[in-house]
């Protein structure tokens, strides 16, 4: 009971930082949609992991997955890498460091 006591914050952070990553890529994807002519720079994305646990791993991927425009591919095999692929993405440098700063930081954090 404790231990959920403790979690709760950090799940709250989580689904707080997941809320404002929902709602920015949507008005993202869909302005690009609606946009016309825009070219996109659609890239597959190879995401470096610090979370070696499973469950940390999957919720990072359903993360990343559930957030529109873009989508987890695969695992490496020695969990070393996340492959995203990412609807436009104009630096992968930018995508990656978006998502270690944010949602792996915050698995990392909910799940210690």
């Amino acid at each position: 009971m404790i231990k959920l006591l403790v979690r709760l914050p950090r799940l709250a952070a989580l689904a707080l930082i997941f809320v404002r990553e929902l709602a920015m890529s949507s008005f993202t994807v869909a302005r690009d949609v609606l946009r016309p002519g825009h070219r996109y720079r659609s890239a597959i994305v190879g995401v470096p992991l610090d979370l070696r646990d499973d469950i940390q791993i999957a919720t990072l991927a359903n993360l990343i997955t559930l957030t529109p425009g873009t989508t987890s591919l695969l695992v490496s095999a020695n969990r070393e890498v996340l492959y995203v692929h990412a609807m436009d993405c104009p630096s992968p440098d930018d995508l990656i460091a978006s998502i270690k700063e944010g949602f792996e930081t915050k698995v990392r954090e909910t799940f210690r």
